[in-house]
């Protein structure tokens, strides 16, 4: 199919989700290299009455194996991510643990929002589409109630004052950690 074609039938089906097709032109440039790397082929130019000439792509046989061996590797061997969340957790201490629960507060109410849409979205297709191609979304669902889970948690300590932390405390805990003064200057 051609690349418009493409990124509307991502939509409909909701892999948007999963794949990032906002930007048509992203979409053009990765076909592009794609061709150019011999993993698809033109298959033949259309062109519609008032509309722009467009160019049908199949998958060609490298490319069908390079799916496969990706699939594969990903599919078996876990590998650490780099998101952004856990990094901004690393710093929360920069953060009051006011601050720091009004923000997890606001986070936990987004989370919930986009399991509720995600519910609402589903719903009629889980009993039309087989399980098969619902997979993602089932993982990227899970995904979300155990982060909200997490977050509420982290929430109620913050609340509870289990999870607090202090200018003062910050202090002692890096005078804990700092390195021993060299003798002589070294």
């Amino acid at each position: 199919m051609h690349p418009y074609r493409m990124q509307r039938l991502i939509k409909e089906r909701g892999k948007d989700l999963v794949i990032n097709v906002e930007r048509r032109a992203a979409l053009y440039q990765t076909v592009r290299r794609l061709e150019r790397e011999g993993l698809i082929r033109a298959r033949q130019t259309l062109q519609d009455e008032g509309r722009p000439e467009r160019t049908v792509y199949e998958i060609a046989g490298s490319g069908r194996a390079t799916l496969l061996g990706w699939m594969r590797e990903i599919l078996s061997t876990p590998t650490i991510e780099y998101p952004e969340f856990p990094a901004a957790i690393s710093f929360l201490a920069l953060l009051t643990p006011e601050d720091a629960r009004n923000q997890f507060e606001i986070r936990a109410a987004a989370i919930a929002k986009q399991i509720s849409g995600h519910d609402e979205s589903m719903r009629g297709v889980v009993q039309t589409v087989p399980r098969l191609f619902l997979l993602e979304m089932e993982y990227i669902r899970a995904a979300q109630v155990t982060e909200l889970n997490w977050v509420q948690s982290v929430i109620e300590d913050l609340r509870s004052g289990r999870l607090t932390w202090s200018e003062a405390w910050l202090r002692a805990i890096a005078a804990q950690f700092a390195p021993e003064p060299t003798k002589g200057g070294e």
